[in-house]
C-alpha cells in the first residue's frame, strides 16, 4: 500500500465519520456544525459523541457575529 492509498482512505474515512458526526449531533440535540468539523478533522471523536448523552431543552446555537461584536464592546 502506497502513501496515496493511505491519503485516499484516510480521507474517506474523515468524510464518512463528518456524516456519521452530524447525524449523531443532530440525534443527540447538540450544535452539528461543531461536531460535523471535529468529526472531519478528527475521525475517532465519533466514539466520544456516541457515548455523550442526549441534550435536552433547546439546541444550543451560536451567536451571531453582530451578537459578538455586540459583546466584546468594539
Amino acid at each position: 500500500m502506497d502513501l496515496t492509498q493511505v491519503i485516499v482512505i484516510w480521507g474517506l474515512v474523515a468524510l464518512a465519520a463528518a456524516v456519521l458526526g452530524g447525524v449523531l449531533a443532530g440525534v443527540k440535540n447538540r450544535d452539528y456544525s461543531f461536531w460535523i468539523a471535529w468529526c472531519f478533522v478528527l475521525p475517532p471523536i465519533v466514539l466520544f459523541l456516541l457515548l455523550l448523552p442526549r441534550y435536552e431543552g433547546a439546541r444550543p446555537r451560536k451567536p451571531s457575529l453582530d451578537e459578538q461584536d455586540r459583546r466584546s464592546g468594539w
